[in-house]
This record gives C-alpha cells, sequence and structure tokens, in this order.
C-alpha cells in the first residue's frame, strides 16, 4: 500500500489535475479514500464507481445518481447494499449462481417482493436466514414457521418481527417443530461438540449440540427473542416464571419486567448478571441501593455510571470503587444545586468526577481551578473558559501531574503550548496533545516530533513548517507519512512528486 499516496487522497489542497491522475490510477483501496472527498465532480464520481466500496460510499451520499450502463454485478450488489439501485438489478443477482452473493443481496433494504420471495426459497438456508434477520414484519412472520432452527434464530433477532411470532419462537409453542439446525447438518444425531475441537475446518460453536431437538439452536432463539425489544413483556415474564434461572442475563438488561422479577434476579449467584442488572436503567432506587453493597465483581463499576443513581450512593461507590476521570451520566444530569454540593464534597473523588463536566457556571469551574488536589486539578483543567494565568499557575504548581491537561484545554494559547513543550524532563501525553491542539506553533511541533505517538498528529498539522513535513514523508512510520501527506501545507511541488 502506498501510504503516502492514501495521505495526498485526503488532502483538501490537492490541485484538480492531480486528484484526475490518482482516480484514473486508483486501486480499490484507494479510491475508497478518494470517494470521501466532498468536491469531486460528476465525471470523477462515475469514474471512481468502477471499484465496489467507492461506489457504496457514493451511493450512499446520494452521489451517485445515473449509470450509462449497469454496472458490474459487485458494484450493483455494493449499491444495493447501501440503499441506492434498481429492481432490475436485484432480480439479477437473486438468480446469481454465488449463495455469498445472494446472502449479501438478502442483506439489503427496499428489495422487490418477487426478489424477497426468491430469496425466502432459496436452497441455501443460510441465504434465507440472512433474509429474515432483516426482513419486514410480514416476511419474518413466514419465515418463523420454516423448517431450519437457523432461520428462526434469525427471526428472533429481527426488530421487526411482530410481538406474538417472537413470544411464540421464546417458547416454541404453536409452532411446527423445526426439522433440522447446524448442527444436525453436519454431524450424525446425538452429538455434542467438544469446546476443545482441533479440527481446522470446524465451524460449530463450542458445545454446540443436537439430539433431534436442536437444543443449542433452540436455546440461541431463546437468548436471541430476550434480547429483542420488540419481544412483548408480558411473554418474557411468563417465560422467566416458566424457566426460572434461565437465560438471567438477558433478562437483566430488559427495561421493561416488574420490580419483583428484578428483585429476584439481584439475588442470582452469577455475578455478571447481577452487574448487567446494575446499569440496567428500569431498576428502582431501592434495588440499586440495595446493589450498592454488592461486592461482586463488576457490580459496583457498572452501578456508579446508572443514570439515575443516588448521589449518595454515588459518594459511598466513590470511596472503594475504581471510577476514573470520567463523566458519569448521573454528574451530567446534575443541576447547578447538586453540582455545587458535589465541588465542596470533602472527597476529592467527588470534585474530580463533577470537574469532568464542561458545561461548569464560571464561579464553580473557577473554584474547582484552585482545589489543593491535583486529580481534581487535572479533571478541571481541560474546561473551556479558565484564564491564561490561571492555566500558567495550574501547570507550574503541579508539573506533570496536571501539564497534560492544561494542553488539551481549548483556550490554552500558542506562548503557554510552547513553554509546556519545553519542558524537561517532557511530559509524553502533553506532546500528544500539543501535537493535535489548533494553537500550535512550529516551535512546539518540533518539539511533539520527538515522540514517536505525538509525531502522527504533528505531522498532519497545519503549522508545521512545509521543509519540514516533506521530510516526513520518508518517515519509517507509515502513519507518519500518511498524515504528512495529507497535511495541506504540503508543497504542491512535493505533492507531484509523490504522484510521479
Amino acid at each position: 500500500m502506498r501510504h503516502d499516496l492514501h495521505g495526498l487522497a485526503e488532502n483538501p489542497a490537492l490541485p484538480a489535475d492531480l486528484l484526475d491522475r490518482l482516480i484514473a490510477t486508483a486501486d480499490s483501496d484507494l479510491a475508497e479514500v478518494l470517494a470521501r472527498r466532498s468536491d469531486l465532480t460528476g465525471t470523477q464520481v462515475a469514474a471512481l464507481a468502477r471499484f465496489e466500496r467507492a461506489a457504496a460510499r457514493l451511493g450512499r451520499e446520494g452521489r451517485l445518481t445515473e449509470f450509462d450502463q449497469p454496472p458490474r454485478p459487485r458494484v450493483a450488489l455494493a449499491l444495493l447494499e447501501a440503499g441506492f439501485g434498481r429492481p432490475e438489478w436485484a432480480r439479477v443477482l437473486a438468480a446469481d449462481p454465488s449463495a455469498r452473493t445472494r446472502e449479501r443481496l438478502a442483506a439489503c433494504p427496499a428489495l422487490p417482493r418477487d426478489v424477497t420471495h426468491t430469496l425466502a426459497s432459496d436452497p441455501d438456508v443460510m441465504v434465507v436466514a440472512e433474509l429474515a434477520l432483516w426482513a419486514t414484519s410480514d416476511v419474518a412472520a413466514q419465515l418463523a414457521t420454516h423448517p431450519h432452527a437457523e432461520v428462526r434464530r434469525a427471526v428472533a433477532t429481527n426488530e421487526a418481527t411482530p410481538g406474538p411470532v417472537l413470544a411464540a419462537l421464546l417458547t416454541g409453542d404453536q409452532l411446527p417443530p423445526a426439522r433440522s439446525c447446524g448442527v444436525c447438518d453436519l454431524e450424525a444425531i446425538p452429538f455434542v461438540h467438544d469446546p476443545n475441537c482441533q479440527r481446522p475446518d470446524c465451524a460449530l460453536m463450542p458445545g454446540a449440540a443436537c439430539d433431534g431437538s436442536h437444543e443449542s439452536t433452540v436455546y440461541t432463539i431463546q437468548q436471541m427473542a430476550l434480547r429483542n425489544p420488540a419481544t412483548p413483556a408480558d411473554a418474557v415474564v411468563a417465560f422467566a416464571d416458566r424457566c426460572p434461572g434461565l437465560h438471567n442475563g438477558e433478562l437483566a438488561a430488559r427495561t421493561d419486567l416488574p420490580r419483583r422479577l428484578y428483585a429476584e434476579l439481584a439475588g442470582d449467584p452469577v455475578p455478571l448478571v447481577r452487574a448487567q442488572l446494575a446499569d440496567n436503567p428500569a431498576i428502582d432506587e431501592n434495588l440499586i441501593r440495595a446493589l450498592a453493597f454488592d461486592r461482586g465483581h463488576d457490580v459496583q463499576r457498572r452501578l456508579a455510571h446508572h443514570p439515575h443513581l443516588p448521589l449518595d450512593i454515588l459518594a459511598a461507590l466513590a470511596a472503594g470503587t475504581r471510577i476514573g476521570p470520567t463523566l458519569l451520566p448521573r454528574i451530567a444530569s446534575a443541576t447547578t444545586a447538586e453540582a455545587e454540593e458535589l465541588a465542596a464534597s470533602t472527597n476529592p473523588i467527588l470534585r474530580m468526577l463533577v470537574a469532568q463536566r464542561r458545561d461548569l457556571p464560571a464561579g464553580l469551574r473557577d473554584a474547582l481551578a484552585r482545589d489543593a488536589d491535583a486529580k481534581v486539578l487535572a479533571s478541571i483543567a481541560p474546561h473551556p473558559g479558565l484564564s491564561e494565568t490561571r492555566l500558567r499557575e495550574l501547570a507550574a504548581a503541579h508539573g506533570a501531574r496536571v501539564s497534560a491537561a492544561v494542553t488539551a484545554n481549548p483556550d490554552a494559547t500558542a506562548s503557554l503550548l510552547e513553554e509546556l513543550a519545553r519542558q524537561r524532563p517532557s511530559v509524553l501525553k502533553a506532546l500528544r496533545e500539543i501535537a493535535r491542539h489548533p494553537h500550535a506553533t512550529a516551535a512546539a511541533l518540533r518539539t511533539c516530533l520527538t515522540d514517536s505517538r505525538a509525531r502522527r498528529s504533528a505531522a498532519g498539522h497545519r503549522a508545521l513548517p512545509p521543509a519540514t513535513i516533506v521530510e516526513l514523508l520518508d518517515d519509517q512510520d507509515w502513519q507518519v507519512v500518511q498524515a504528512a501527506a495529507a497535511n495541506p501545507a504540503l508543497p504542491h511541488a512535493a505533492m507531484y512528486g509523490l504522484v510521479s
């Protein structure tokens, strides 16, 4: 792959004649990059449409409108996948000898009715299953009675499947028994797949089994139906009562179950189930408070991200849970009064968490910027609106622990960025922030080039001197080369040299 040409294809300053030359000599990968450009003419769009992935992108964006002649089959398929194409293309592809082509066609939106009917009767079960995964409600309902269990599994996944059909798939009631599945298609039954199977050509999942009842596929059908939000809640509750303990992980993720069922799931012996329940937005405050004392793996961490978490529970979790500097949903939705309460807490973790907000009132922001704890200061330092004087004070008082956060502030000035780039020893996180900061100067960027990761961002920065950009075209790191070639400050002479 010519990484320099890929970068050049993204360059907004690319001369028109060079763009034409790149399009004329492009391969499939380069054509896909070129198709992302917003300045393509109709002639250039048509030329790129000879490539499958480029045509799909152009079609999705509505930039590919007419063909003088039918496109090649792979291009036609890519356009149909993007929701752009003609019915006659779909009819031709539905008869294609390649099952893979028909399977891809089955996933395309808005297929003609006759094409859907043809695919629903396809001899390859994977084609029918793919159709079932994306079909409209009426077609999905018809395919729910398909004799192959894999097709029914796809129907159970499809959110367009009618609720009563999903309820029937969940229990198997009112449906004729499936006659085959992916296991008994391949193996003599009864069969249980060895989880440690060493056959290199084996496609079965570990533990896949069939004794004639297609049990592993039926189990997956139940999972898919329980995960499907279109499955009626009363059917899910009836299943949970009928098969207690089965698929509790899927039940814990649903948001439409009665409180008594959530309470039962909170007592599940598997921590993963309780962790799934902990960030379910439908659980009530009583259950949230109960889960706050659950020491099971990941339960408290996920509970900390619950959107309706009471702030006193957050305070308790912050004391013993590794949350990290992230904007929690409950913090993001906190009122001004609640944010002030958190900012006044004696717990620096709570102050750090509220400092992650980027819409704090100026007085509260400035108060947090005077905090004594470096964790809090590192969280507040990127907040817009802080004065240059205050940012300098933060960096000077706390050095490496805060300087990287200061360089991430959108209001950091060019002179401040230069100073922080020169600090010794170098703070690599700070250099990486400076390398992509719009206020970075050439002097600061030259220092950023000394770090391998910052170098990749700096190579694409407009403020880098043109001569330095040209030098980076020969860098050992392909990402640096690509970024330099995409830099709009790259001299035109160097662009022509790359194409030559």
